[in-house]
């Protein structure tokens, strides 16, 4: 005789009721409202690990200021340097008429540019290199000052980069590199003379 399957019957009203007294809330939750556009949507984001304290980014390393700039005076307002500019311009025309009325023939004095800059430039290293010496004299060189004014030169030539007309640009150019030559060609003659012996010591 087989044995009937035993059947257990489950009261769901106890356990609701149990779930009730617990306060867990049994009925349906429903669905949430869509978002409206522009707003998080609920539900897993991603999240990027940030640190808690932003590291400190290392300023731009600045060109440095010449320390003669922290002890000049302060520069003068607009209306000071239009004055001044003003009277300067009348001086040099008082110039001009007094250059004019002792020379009747001679003309107006061109106008100082770019190209009057470098070519001062030139002719003081040139000069200063020994440049122009009379024939049977012997040449004053200031070497130092020579390599200072070609280094005038190269620092014209850097801060007007990109701002200068192709012609402009083609006569700097040339002329640094016919100072710089000259140059080579001075110290070159220098340090194949020989260094003469120091004076016996008296005893």
């Amino acid at each position: 005789m087989s044995e009937k399957p035993k059947f257990e019957v489950i009261d769901r009203r106890k356990i609701k009721a149990e779930e009730e007294k617990e306060g867990r809330d049994t009925t349906p939750q429903p669905p949430a409202p869509a978002p409206a556009s522009g707003e998080p949507t609920p539900g897993p984001r991603l999240v990027v690990n940030e640190p808690s304290q932003e590291a400190p980014k290392e300023p731009a390393q600045a060109a440095p200021e010449p320390a003669l700039a922290d002890e000049l005076p302060p520069p003068p307002t607009p209306e000071a340097s239009h004055e001044q500019k003003a009277a300067y311009d009348a001086s040099a025309q008082r110039l001009e008429d007094l250059i004019r009325a002792q020379n009747p023939g001679a003309g107006a004095s061109p106008q100082v540019g770019f190209e009057h800059l470098v070519q001062q430039l030139y002719l003081t290293a040139m000069l200063q290199m020994g440049a122009g010496t009379e024939e049977g004299q012997r040449p004053r060189v200031d070497v130092v000052g020579a390599r200072a004014t070609i280094d005038l030169l190269g620092v014209l030539a850097e801060k007007t980069r990109g701002n200068l007309t192709p012609a402009e640009d083609r006569m700097l150019q040339s002329v640094l590199f016919e100072a710089r030559m000259g140059f080579l060609d001075l110290t070159s003659m220098m340090s194949v003379q020989p260094v003469p012996p120091p004076p016996a010591g008296k005893k």
